[in-house]
């Protein structure tokens, strides 16, 4: 037995002489996160997590996130227990699936509710957060030192044990430091402790990394507003969390991430919890906690893709240059839509992974979506290819049109075609969405469902809104030109346009719905034409439909 603590230990250093091979040069680039979290007390006994992480894999997921509770980590100050860490370890081990632990320790959602009940009591030595009011919060204040102690205290055995546990990062992969860590009812703690802090100059480095040449107290540099209180309170939230990845960092490297929840809805700080990594507080969360890998965000409400682009941002200089923020959404609403979300989270932004949250509580109609994206997503990444881009369309935003290079592909929602009933019946669409997958010149692969792709050279584009033709392939009125006002010029100039195409055109050359192996080689399943590619004029998948389809294009005409 000690021969083989001795063994684990070695194994150990020598990882943390080497950079985290997740990290080390294309950050998680031969691993993606097909993910779901779990609901909040579906790991709090061993029989929640031998019932549990099998129908996760038979959902499809590769990788499951489970809190890890400091309540029962620490029940007894001083005394661990990591049972429930333990299975869920072996049991995912079993299953084939990774694991990413959430230290659900000082906050969870704001709150101090994970905490231990000792903890919990002793508010002399560990104070709570106040409003500007007094009021007491039930949230630790992240000013005191004996509230960090215990929480790094706890956080550094858990890190130990998997370090032991899982030496060769084989099933935990990542961690989340807390959970969406924020101010709630007030913008920032108000406690003895934080207006001590409050009252002193603002860092240097945090005025360095802002660029911001005023010196002063918060109060001088930022002002006293609820989005100046933000930022102190920002800066605090952030050196703890340093504290808790540095620990991590010297006791078993892997990925660290912190997740957010999001300042929607038109809240002002303290309404949303105030001060959390939020995209417009990111320069003080990279300043403030450099160890950090990822600001993740848990997107919940509408605006699915303006929430995603926010956190695939530039965010911290390293050599010279700006690195990505790498997309990692860790939480988002488990439903219908779901699938076409995680397709265009990887296809546009080269997601590290996509996570529903409570997928172990969803009905099957919404983890059906998840199964499905997940099984074409698990196919097209082991293809190698030129460029990916991410298409999600409702039924407002129902087209994007992509230039590359002489190719201008149109692509729209499926019921943006005129032929399938649920277009027009009355109801809200099912959001339509897809993996677009450049292999090479005039070769493509569309994954995913419910879209529709045309394709065209720059000058066919540019002369289609001269003659419009509708979906039937027919003029749409009259004389065969768009039913719009125009002056006697414009109509001379699309007569002669009509009488004299200029430039080449477009056609589809085939079509294929395929399947991919783990080598990355396709296999044809079926030719789709005539009326499944409409007589060559697009290429589409419907609405409830999940597939691959091969694309390849030729180009005629003089």
């Amino acid at each position: 037995m000690k021969k083989s603590r001795i063994i684990t230990a070695i194994i150990v250093s020598l990882m943390m002489v080497v950079p985290s091979l997740l990290w080390a040069v294309n950050p998680l680039s031969q691993f993606h996160i097909l993910g779901g979290e779990l609901s909040n007390s579906a790991a709090t006994s061993v029989e929640d997590i031998d019932e549990v992480l099998p129908r996760m894999r038979a959902l499809g997921l590769n990788t499951v996130l489970v809190p890890v509770y400091w309540e029962f980590l620490e029940p007894s100050e001083g005394q661990t227990d990591f049972a429930l860490v333990d299975r869920t370890i072996d049991v995912a081990r079993q299953q084939g699936l990774k694991i990413v632990p959430l230290w659900f320790g000082a906050w969870k959602n704001s709150m101090s509710c994970y905490a231990p009940a000792w903890f919990k009591r002793d508010v002399k030595r560990f104070p709570r957060a106040l409003t500007k009011e007094g009021k007491p919060l039930e949230i630790a204040s992240c000013f005191s030192d004996n509230v960090l102690q215990a929480d790094m205290r706890a956080f550094s055995a858990l890190m130990q044990h998997i370090a032991l546990k899982d030496p060769l990062r084989e099933v935990v992969i990542m961690m989340q430091i807390e959970n969406e860590i924020g101010m709630l009812e007030s913008a920032r703690d108000h406690s003895p402790l934080a207006e001590k802090a409050y009252k002193q100059p603002v860092p240097q480095a945090l005025l360095k990394a802002l660029n911001v040449k005023q010196q002063g107290t918060w109060a001088d540099v930022f002002g006293t507003d609820d989005y100046a209180d933000e930022k102190f309170m920002a800066w605090h939230y952030a050196c703890y969390v340093e504290h808790l990845a540095k620990a991590a960092r010297r006791i078993h490297d892997m990925p660290l991430y912190v997740n957010v929840a999001l300042n929607s809805r038109g809240r002002k700080p303290g309404e949303y919890p105030s001060a959390g990594p939020l995209a417009h507080l990111a320069g003080i969360w990279r300043a403030g906690a450099p160890s950090i890998d990822i600001l993740a965000p848990d997107i919940y409400d509408t605006g699915f893709k303006s929430w995603a682009s926010q956190y695939a941002m530039p965010s911290r200089p390293q050599d010279g240059e700006k690195v990505k923020n790498r997309l990692f959404i860790p939480e988002s609403r488990c439903c219908e839509n779901s699938g076409v979300r995680a397709l265009y989270a990887f296809g546009e932004h080269q997601a590290v992974g996509f996570s529903p949250f409570a997928i172990d509580q969803a009905l099957p109609k919404e983890t059906e979506s998840v199964t499905q994206a997940y099984n074409l997503l698990s196919q097209v990444f082991h293809v190698r290819h030129q460029n990916t881009w991410g298409l999600l369309f409702d039924q407002e935003d129902k087209e994007r049109v992509i230039d590359d290079e002489d190719v201008v592909m149109t692509c729209r929602h499926y019921f943006t075609l005129p032929w399938d009933a649920r277009a027009t019946d009355g109801s809200t669409w099912p959001e339509g969405g897809a993996m677009l997958i450049r292999l090479g010149k005039y070769d493509y692969l569309l994954a995913g469902s419910g879209v529709v792709i045309d394709f065209k050279t720059r000058t066919e584009k540019l002369q289609a809104h001269l003659v419009k033709l509708g979906e039937d392939g027919f003029a749409e009125a009259g004389n065969g030109a768009p039913n719009v006002q125009r002056s006697d010029q414009q109509r001379q100039e699309a007569l002669r346009m009509r009488s004299r195409f200029e430039g080449k055109r477009l056609g589809l050359l085939s079509v294929d719905e395929v399947t991919i192996n783990h080598q990355g080689q396709i296999h044809f399943l079926r030719r789709h034409n005539g009326d499944q590619s409409h007589q060559g004029r697009h290429a589409r998948i419907s609405v409830g439909e999940w597939k691959i389809l091969h694309i390849r294009l030729y180009e005629y005409g003089s």
